[in-house]
């Protein structure tokens, strides 16, 4: 299996420990990855302020991908989400793709609409598979309880994504769960985890993530585990910046990347996971190993 990887802008400037992790695991699953210098923004950040620089910048990513010839694989939901809602309107406006397609061909690209966008779930869920998954478990976890946290982008507006049902999806759970750790269940777990807000209202966006990482704890996780570098800044930096303002609060829980989750049941090792590199300390996580 062979996949170009779209990194997108977060993962390389702020979350290191995402793409090597999230290389090790791949590798050690037998994915190769190819890797596209010229790659740029998804566009998500250009979305509500110019539509058309948006659907172009996300346009060009995907020409790219289609010129290689591979499928792409993205580790970015709100990546995931913006390339999949681009490749959705130029495939209803034919005049818009046009249009785009006339920039395009300045680099001598051109935007077909016949490539794959797979988010890295999807991609260890349906091409890898789960049974896959757990014959190459060394270590699985034992009496590990998970809070699952499948984030907004790739459940909706789910006519655009095609990641899994939007009000009761399973896929992230199972994955969880090929580890030998029990995915619970829990009120908020479709929630927002409040990171749009954050810039903007930072007391709202605390509040939401306040709230999701209470019915995490109180449902009785050890850990929340997320597949998303926005989600993961929210849960892990924007926590401990919480946890510094009310030291005595009771709704901290630390949030762990699924890649890290199944790269310890792999047998990989911790600084290759970037254990280290998470604000908050996950090294707790190794305790339920078994063996």
């Amino acid at each position: 299996m062979r996949y170009a990887l779209f990194l997108g802008c977060t993962i390389p400037a702020r979350l290191p420990q995402y793409e090597a992790s999230a290389r090790a695991v791949l590798g050690g699953l037998g994915v190769e990855l190819t890797d596209i210098r010229e790659f740029n923004c998804c566009g998500y950040p250009l979305r509500n302020t110019d539509h058309t620089a948006a659907l172009l910048a996300a346009a060009r990513n995907l020409s790219l991908a289609e010129k290689s010839k591979l499928p792409l694989l993205v580790l970015c939901k709100c990546g995931y989400g913006m390339l999949s809602y681009a490749a959705h309107i130029l495939r209803e406006d034919h005049t818009l793709k046009e249009s785009i397609n006339t920039i395009l061909k300045k680099e001598g690209l051109e935007y077909r609409g016949d490539g794959e966008i797979k988010h890295l779930l999807s991609v260890l869920f349906h091409d890898i598979g789960v049974d896959t998954i757990k014959e190459k478990i060394k270590t699985p976890y034992s009496e590990l309880k998970i809070a699952t946290h499948y984030g907004c982008h790739v459940l909706r507006p789910s006519e655009v994504v095609h990641f899994d049902d939007p009000v009761n999806p399973t896929l992230f759970d199972k994955l969880v769960e090929a580890t030998g750790a029990e995915s619970i269940s829990w009120q908020a777990r479709l929630d927002c985890c409040g990171a749009p807000l954050f810039g903007s209202n930072d007391a709202l966006s605390m509040e939401l993530t306040k709230k999701k990482l209470t019915s995490a704890k109180q449902s009785g996780a050890q850990f929340i585990c997320d597949s998303c570098p926005y989600c993961h800044l929210q849960l892990d930096t924007v926590q401990q910046m919480m946890m510094a303002k009310s030291p005595k609060g009771n709704h901290s829980i630390a949030p762990i990347l699924y890649t890290q989750l199944l790269g310890l049941s792999l047998g990989i090792d911790t600084k290759t996971l970037g254990l280290e590199m998470n604000r908050i300390d996950i090294t707790g996580v190794e305790e339920f190993l078994s063996g």
